[in-house]
């Protein structure tokens, strides 16, 4: 090996490269949109909005971190996230007090509880069939409910998480901070914290490691994977309430294929399908790729067909990528 290499193969840059290699990514990516659309990409109001339309992902993507890490998914967070604000904007319509109205959580802690049951309890062999289930099912929630038109009639105090602003300074909207980027930057330090400081957090990442190895080592494994769908569908309803007070009323049909991309932004941030690995810090790096990548093609006019097609190449490069990273932990 020459001395080239071997630097290039430092354990030290290796695991800088592991941990940060992502965020550089998303640097080279806001450096290369700045010089090719100045004007537009670096305007208060685009930045902002790139942040605004892709918290209520950033939340639902933090979730799916916690199911990937095990092992695990869950296909129902797109619905679940539609009938959190199906069920916000109906208890408002009837005149029921706003703070009570911040039932999107709980709609989700029990759609999430729902999984985890149905998961552990009727012994399916893979999560991707009861959250499949849980998808049709919330759906046609949501549909049966409104009767397929959207909720409106929303008290105001409803709206604040998903259209004010925090000024900055001498700032006034829209060059303030989106009060939907402080949920999503204190939802992600509280999740940061509980993966790694607390021993449930570990019990996560040691399930999605060996769940055999897990359980022999006194893991209460259904346990904990209960507790996963359920803080799943807790950031499913969060995200609700976020989008819901930012669109103004209760969408049936909303989130509807959002769940892919819930999971590409986790893939693309450096988790492994195959479980035991991923973070925080990655997750929302990956949202903001993606974030990145639609708001550049769409001030460079990219027809939306070429945005699905080229966001599908980015999905497999980062799924081949994580497959051959384990076939070479697997080597070593």
């Amino acid at each position: 090996m020459t001395a080239s290499t071997s630097t290039l193969y430092h354990p030290k840059i290796a695991h800088f490269m592991e941990t940060y290699g992502i965020v550089l990514i998303v640097l080279v990516m806001m450096a290369i949109l700045a010089v090719i659309k100045p004007n537009v990409f670096l305007s208060a109001e685009n930045l902002t909005n790139i942040l605004k339309q892709n918290a209520s992902l950033a939340l639902l993507a933090l979730g799916m971190l916690v199911v990937i890490v095990t092992g695990g998914i869950d296909l129902s967070v797109g619905s679940t996230m539609a009938l959190a604000m199906v069920c916000i904007a109906m208890a408002s319509r009837v005149g029921v007090p706003w703070p009570i109205c911040l039932i999107g959580p709980v709609v989700g802690l029990a759609v999430g509880w729902a999984n985890g049951i149905g998961l552990t309890w009727l012994k399916l062999p893979h999560p991707f069939i009861m959250t499949l289930g849980t998808l049709n099912i919330g759906r046609g929630l949501t549909y049966l409910l409104t009767g397929g038109a959207p909720v409106s009639g929303l008290q105001p105090e409803l709206r604040y998480l998903g259209v004010s602003y925090w000024g900055l300074g001498i700032f006034n909207p829209p060059a303030g901070l989106p009060v939907s980027l402080v949920v999503v930057a204190i939802s992600a330090v509280l999740l940061w914290l509980f993966l790694n400081r607390t021993s449930t957090g570990r019990h996560i990442y040691a399930i999605g490691g060996n769940p055999h190895a897990a359980r022999v080592s006194g893991v209460n494994v259904d346990r904990v994977l209960t507790a996963v769908y359920m803080i799943c569908g807790f950031f499913a309803g969060l995200a609700g309430l976020l989008l819901v007070g930012r669109t103004g009323s209760g969408f049936p049909n909303a989130g509807i294929g959002i769940e892919l991309d819930a999971i590409a932004a986790v893939i693309i941030g450096g988790a492994s399908f195959f479980g035991g690995r991923g973070t925080v810090l990655g997750v929302l790096a990956g949202v903001l790729i993606m974030g990145l990548l639609r708001n550049g093609l769409n001030i460079n006019n990219v027809s939306a067909f070429w945005q699905m097609i080229l966001i599908g190449f980015v999905i497999i490069i980062a799924v081949y990528i994580d497959v051959v990273r384990r076939k070479a932990a697997i080597r070593t």
